[in-house]
């Protein structure tokens, strides 16, 4: 068995693009090698800044021969249609062979063909592969006409220690390569993967980004832990910069005093933004002045130039964010409001100014903010968005909503508003705190029910993995803020009143929009809760009900529901109401009729159907009792009694009996069950 290996040598690949274009490569040549019946026992891809790299191991030397019949047309068909599978085949007449199918006498062609040497094989796939790359962006270079992420330098292709000529453009494959630009520029030759990696370690660079993000951020913690400080956890910029250096060493700098007063958000921002340093955080977990640049070069002095240099380069940058920080407090947030007139929300929901005025509006008629509560939730909401026109929220969008806090505390307003300023965003995702405080809970609340029923409206749904204005996170953040801080606000309520702060004309039916926005509710509840093992199932069970749009209640329902599932009363009952269901809906269905209605009580002639009767006619008024008290374990507890009687009725009452007048009174009692453990939960949904 033999090896392949193949490294594209190219200018810098973005960070953002290297893991899935490894990912691509492996996929790519090796898809190629399965539909040449060639297997293998491994296949790993590698990427750094300038190389892609692909190694497989247990490759044999060619594929395996291919018998593949084909059949044809039957004997006696037309001409035209014999001489088109003669031209599909390759073959004559005469080398065809007629067999009896039991439906007639049909030509059958046998091909059988010599397995192609893989080498053979891999300079097609390797070719094809680069041709058909699926770069974000590519470009050309020089005067060539094929595309790349950046300009190819070189390519090594070898199998079984033997050079595999593939060419892309102008660069023909050989078995030399170079190590790191800087440290290790010399090209050298290379025989298999143990033989590159060994030599290529030797030449400044770690080919494993596995390796290289261990190396930086073990590097990064010591060198904190040197100083008392610790490392500013950050994983999307750790990602970043394992993709931009080839052989990592981190050094430490420092942030000069005169910028401490700036922001620590802002100063920890501009050195991830723009530098992509590590900010350090001293034990109480305020911002220290220092940071850690990770360099892509070894230093003959230790990295002291290196950190002079970068040092040099943040004091530029953090004195505009310190300008901004200072020009922007001698405006107060209520002055930036007319700019919001000039600032479209979009197109058919007007600017931000009229956002602005509904969510003002609806935070109005929020019901859990006492009067002293809807006062600042007021404030807070008229100045949410002011920060926008901020010269330091220009440069850092991503500062939008903290600085506005800042601001709001510079003008003199209440931590509490201020709070609900920067908070009026969150929860952003999962992993993002969740407001707690009512005036934030409510501006949070406020600004996101808004962008749902304006976009809804208009028919700006979300599409399979399409959701342009981040929708479905905006429905999981209104999730997270009822649900987390137990708060009793009905759904359809809650549309209806933002559906009237809109003063623009509106397309769809307001009825349609909260029966839209409940159905998209009910599914983003279902991943909202999946983590927590909650099935998908039972939410079902009860959003099919209709009518909830509690999302408190909703929950307690489903906790309700998963218990009783789990007892062995509430696992036979389902069982028992699953062939009480099944029975009266074939029944139904023959008789094209329902078996509505209450049971005869003059008809019930055995003991088991009178138990039964009497056990739904006492359930009911113990289930409504407590699904009016909102008591749903009681309720469940009420429904258990039905186990017994249900299965003593099974076992011994004939449903379809021969008198008529019987059968149709012991389907209606059978048709009572569903009714009974439908007030419930739509027990037809529950899975399993």
């Amino acid at each position: 068995m033999a090896e392949f290996l193949l490294e594209i040598l190219s200018e810098e690949i973005p960070a953002r693009m290297q893991a899935g274009a490894a990912d691509a490569l492996r996929k790519l040549v090796t898809e190629s090698l399965g539909k040449n019946g060639i297997v293998f026992e491994a296949a790993r891809a590698y990427v750094t800044p300038r190389r892609l790299v692909l190694v497989i191991e247990g490759l044999p030397l060619a594929g395996p021969d291919v018998s593949e019949e084909k059949r044809g047309p039957r004997i006696g068909s037309p001409a035209q249609a014999m001489d088109g599978f003669l031209k599909s085949t390759g073959m004559s007449v005469e080398q065809l062979e007629q067999r009896d199918t039991g439906k007639g006498v049909f030509y059958f062609a046998v091909i059988n063909r010599k397995g192609r040497p893989t080498a053979e094989v891999l300079k097609e796939a390797v070719e094809d592969a680069m041709a058909g790359f699926p770069w974000p962006k590519s470009m050309r270079w020089g005067s060539n006409s094929v595309r790349w992420v950046r300009p190819v330098q070189s390519i090594v292709c070898l199998f079984d220690g033997q050079v595999v000529p593939a060419s892309f453009g102008p660069v023909t494959a050989g078995n030399l390569t170079s190590g790191h630009r800087f440290l290790a520029p010399e090209t050298f030759r290379v025989k298999d993967f143990a033989d590159y990696l060994n030599k290529l370690r030797h030449a400044k660079v770690m080919l494993d980004p596995v390796e290289r993000r261990h190396a930086i951020l073990s590097g990064a913690e010591a060198l904190a832990a040197a100083e008392g400080l610790t490392l500013k956890a950050d994983d999307g910029l750790l990602a970043e910069v394992t993709g931009l250096v080839e052989w990592p060493v981190p050094l430490t700098g420092s942030i000069d005093e005169s910028f401490m007063d700036v922001p620590a958000e802002v100063l920890i921002t501009s050195m991830r933004s723009h530098q992509k340093y590590f900010s350090l955080l001293k034990a109480d977990g305020s911002l220290a002045p220092r940071f850690v640049v990770v360099s892509n070069m070894e230093a003959a002095d230790g990295g002291k130039a290196v950190v002079s240099g970068n040092q040099r380069v943040l004091r530029a940058r953090l004195s505009d964010a310190k300008f901004f920080w200072d020009t922007d407090r001698r405006h107060s947030l209520r002055s930036r409001l007319p700019k919001l007139e000039e600032r479209l929300f979009y197109a058919r929901l007007g600017t931000l100014a009229d956002k602005v005025v509904r969510i003002q509006t609806l935070v109005s008629e929020l019901p859990f903010l006492s009067l002293e509560q809807k006062g600042a939730a007021l404030a807070a909401a008229t100045l949410c968005k002011a920060d926008l026109s901020s010269e330091m929220v220009g440069e850092f969008p991503e500062l939008q909503g903290i600085m506005g806090r800042y601001y709001a505390l510079n003008d003199g307003l209440s931590a509490e508003i201020a709070d609900a300023i920067a908070e009026h965003y969150s929860p952003l995702g999962p992993a993002d705190s969740c407001p707690t405080a009512p005036v934030s809970v409510a501006v949070s609340l406020a600004d996101k029910v808004d962008s749902l029923v304006g976009f809804f409206s208009i028919g700006e749904k979300p599409t399979g993995s399409k959701d342009p204005f981040a929708l479905r996170r905006a429905a999981l953040g209104i999730i997270r803020l009822i649900v987390e801080n137990g708060l009793r606000l009905p759904l359809l309520g809650l549309f209806k009143a933002s559906r009237k702060t809109f003063a623009v004309a509106l397309e769809t039916d307001a009825d349609a929009v909260g029966a839209d926005l409940l159905d998209f509710f009910a599914d983003r509840l279902k991943v909202a809760l999946k983590e927590k093992g909650v099935r998908h199932d039972l939410i079902d069970a009860i959003f099919s009900l209709g009518g909830e749009d509690d999302l408190v209640r909703l929950l307690k329902r489903v906790d309700a529901l998963a218990a009783f599932l789990a007892s062995d009363d509430g696992a036979n009952l389902l069982v028992a109401y699953r062939r009480a269901a099944n029975i009266v809906r074939i029944e139904e269905k023959k008789d094209a009729t329902t078996f509505a209605g209450p049971a005869d009580a003059a008809l019930l002639a055995l003991a088991e159907e009178k138990a039964l009767a009497d056990a739904l006619a006492s359930v009911g008024p113990l289930v409504d009792k407590a699904l009016d008290s909102e008591d749903f374990a009681a309720a469940m507890a009420a429904l258990a009694r039905l186990r017994r009687p249900l299965d003593a009725f099974f076992d011994k009452v004939t449903v379809n009996a021969d008198d008529a007048a019987l059968r149709v009174n012991r389907l209606k009692l059978l048709a009572l069950i569903g009714s009974a453990m439908g007030r419930l939960a739509d027990f037809s949904r529950v899975e399993g």
